[in-house]
């Protein structure tokens, strides 16, 4: 049975937190639908105390901040986006249009269609999150979205050079600097000056993913997220407690809300990575956020074998899960709810955030239990489509007709029935 050394903050504290922050979003959001660019500019100015003439960034402003970059911080954004869309096209490769007779004279297909227009949300009012302006704007490129807007808060009362950097060498067609709420609701719902989009992709904190959730049904969206979350399992064969903390610190520093656990098969194994986390916090510069979120949000659990650490593991439904064990391979073929896997102690997960090529947009909160991560085929559209002959629509719309009495539907059985009545004179003579 596990045995829990450590456990995090209650359900129903966490609920209360939730219920506030639905409450602010309403407000907000119907704020921006009845008054458009005005509350937008009203909001911007209130949090991120930033009211420029435009929103949107010029060619020139956009064209500044990349000028402002060293060499080597433009060259590292090439290499991250390089792996981005290397993995991507792999991706929509493995995407393809079918046609096929299933019966005679029926002929059934799909095709795969890329959305027409997407709003790219990039956190980065504490930290300015170059990466998700990889995963999102350039994933969506690929994928053939025709337009891709983009917006991230102000770093330090202005735009962040390395977020529009990464946003217009990624494929960007509109840029606009502004946060939060009122970001997510201005692409979204539109604005006298913003032509709304189909769908809000980007992670972000509490606010932002409410908002989306808000907002679903409305426009798309990539998926509900919350708090970075990450799992470390791991024994003493595949791992060691120094390790093991650095890669459970190394995510908490997102957020005082973020939950970092800890799975492992030896009650020792996870004392000395306690010891060792409180260490770290001693020297770590996030210690303040990570500390927090470790205090409030972190867990240390262990399981007797590896089958109930798979149990455990899958009930956690991680967004991101570090397999650091004599096999990581058997957590490879066995686990099946998580957002990424990163297999072995040669990788972490900062490699997936940053740099290697899988998307970090990633399901929190348990939802890796029904939906994967952000990738090509969530900006493109599966869509159906059906071709008949004449003999074919005769023999289908007998089976129709008797299935749309059995079910009392008189007008569906008439659109059976009329092809029916013509097809089969038709065919007569």
């Amino acid at each position: 049975m596990a045995n829990y050394l450590k456990t995090g903050i209650s359900v129903e504290v966490a609920a209360a937190n939730s219920r506030e922050v639905q409450q602010t979003v309403e407000n907000i959001l119907e704020d921006i639908g009845t008054r458009g660019d005005a509350a937008v500019r009203e909001l911007s100015e209130k949090f991120d105390k930033w009211s420029p003439t435009s929103f949107r960034l010029s060619e020139e402003e956009i064209q500044a901040c990349v000028d402002s970059l060293p060499e080597e911080a433009i060259k590292d954004i090439e290499f991250a986006q390089t792996q981005v869309r290397r993995f991507a096209e792999i991706q929509k490769a493995s995407l393809h249009d079918v046609e096929a007779e299933t019966l005679p004279g029926v002929t059934l297909g799909h095709k795969n269609i890329p959305m027409n227009s997407v709003g790219c949300y990039v956190p980065g009012g504490k930290y300015p999150l170059v990466a998700s302006a990889h995963m999102s704007v350039l994933t969506a490129k690929v994928a053939g979205v025709k337009r891709v807007i983009a917006c991230a808060p102000p770093f330090n009362g202005k735009p962040s050079p390395a977020i529009v950097a990464a946003m217009h060498m990624a494929g960007a067609d509109e840029i606009y600097c502004f946060g939060g709420i009122q970001a997510v609701g201005a692409m979204a719902l539109g604005t006298e000056s913003i032509a709304p989009v189909d769908m809000i992709v980007g992670p972000g904190n509490a606010f932002v993913a409410e908002a989306k959730r808000q907002l679903f049904g409305r426009v798309g969206i990539d998926l509900f997220a919350g708090p970075t979350e990450t799992l470390v399992i791991a024994d003493a064969e595949g791992c060691d407690p120094e390790l093991a903390a650095a890669d459970l610190l190394g995510q908490a520093e997102h957020g005082y809300n973020s939950p970092a656990v800890l799975l492992t098969n030896s009650e020792d194994f996870a004392r000395q990575t306690i010891a060792e986390i409180e260490r770290q916090l001693t020297i770590l510069p996030t210690a303040e956020i990570a500390g927090k979120a470790w205090k409030d949000y972190g867990q240390a659990i262990v399981c007797d074998s590896y089958e109930e650490m798979v149990q455990v593991a899958d009930e956690i439904a991680s967004e991101h899960v570090q397999v650091m064990t004599r096999d990581p391979n058997y957590f490879l073929e066995n686990m099946t709810n998580y957002g990424a896997l990163f297999l072995g102690r040669e990788t972490n997960v900062s490699y997936g955030d940053k740099v290697i090529g899988t998307n970090h947009t990633l399901p929190t909160m348990k939802a890796a239990r029904y939906t994967g991560g952000l990738w090509v085929g969530k900006f493109i559209k599966t869509c159906t489509y059906q071709r008949v002959t004449p003999e074919a629509s005769l023999m289908v719309g007998e089976y129709c007709s008797r299935l749309c009495a059995l079910e009392g539907f008189a007008g569906h059985k008439e659109q059976a029935d009329i092809r029916v009545r013509r097809y089969k004179d038709q065919l007569s003579k």
